[in-house]
């Protein structure tokens, strides 16, 4: 009778390095993208400070407008030149009544605040919010 030799029963291992890359991997990627899920406010500017700001009610229609300190105005990110932002929130807007936020810098200036205003009531939307940060 032949005997063969018994085969070593082997225990199972988990091995925990590729866990880990794999966990970093998704902290990385959840990470990255919660940056591009939350709502886009325009272009990024150094908002100037309220002690008592609102939230912003979800629209369906958002349309933010920028003012950065050198008084550039960006419609949803896009550079757009001050006399043709009525005709551009107009054609964003359509038919809707759209929720127009306004994110001016913290160094912009005044006029350019005003200036903005102007053509949004050209372009037939008297109402809109400035967006603030909550002073500490």
């Amino acid at each position: 009778m032949r005997n063969f030799p018994q085969r070593r029963e082997r225990k199972a291992r988990i091995e925990i390095i590729p866990m880990i890359d794999v966990m970093m991997f998704l902290l990385v990627f959840f990470v990255l993208i919660s940056t591009n899920v939350l709502p886009a406010l325009g272009m990024k500017v150094a908002l100037p400070g309220s002690s008592q700001p609102s939230a912003l009610k979800d629209e369906p229609l958002r349309i933010t407008v920028t003012v950065d300190h050198e008084g550039k105005v960006y419609v949803d990110g896009v550079a757009t030149p001050l006399l043709e932002l009525a005709t551009r929130l107009k054609s964003i807007a359509g038919e809707r009544k759209p929720m127009i936020i306004i994110a001016g810098d913290s160094q912009s200036n005044l006029q350019s605040l005003v200036d903005v205003l102007d053509q949004l009531k050209i372009a037939g939307m008297p109402a809109a919010s400035i967006i603030t940060k909550r002073n500490p």
